[in-house]
């Protein structure tokens, strides 16, 4: 099948199956007679596993990686169990820090509901940023 065909039976674009392509998570073969890249069944299966992996936040490279150890008969999945253990407190901390942006973008705009809005001067850009007070800032980081 082509590109087009490939992202629609996928349900992705066919930028997306290109971008994989480049990247040589795909491997289709040329057409001689157009020139075309051709894709099979095992390209169909490869672009729903990463599809997959994608949505388990797995970085394409980690993804070129996991393929590639599938692809030399090696089994990927120690390899899958340690990349997400290491990555799940990190997303926690992230999500975290994203709880405390949103507190803070809450708070400032409370804040400024009443402010007027100011023209920049020479002398301030932004008065809502720039009187800005952090105080929550110093409670976290200890």
């Amino acid at each position: 099948m082509k590109v087009g065909e490939l992202a629609k039976t996928a349900n992705v674009t066919a930028e997306t199956v290109r971008h994989y392509t480049r990247e040589g998570l795909l491997s289709p073969v040329r057409d001689p007679d157009n020139g075309y890249q051709l894709y099979d069944q095992a390209d169909l299966n490869r672009l729903r596993f990463i599809q997959r992996a994608r949505t388990l936040g797995f970085s394409l490279r980690e993804i070129g990686e996991i393929l590639e150890h599938a692809d030399h008969g090696d089994s990927p999945c120690p390899m899958v169990r340690d990349l997400l253990a290491a990555r799940l407190p990190e997303i926690k901390q992230r999500i975290i820090e994203l709880e405390r942006l949103a507190e803070r973008m809450e708070n400032a705009l409370a804040n400024w509901s009443d402010m007027p809005d100011g023209a920049p001067d020479g002398h301030t850009i932004c008065r809502l940023i720039e009187h800005w007070n952090l105080p929550q800032e110093t409670e976290h980081h200890e």
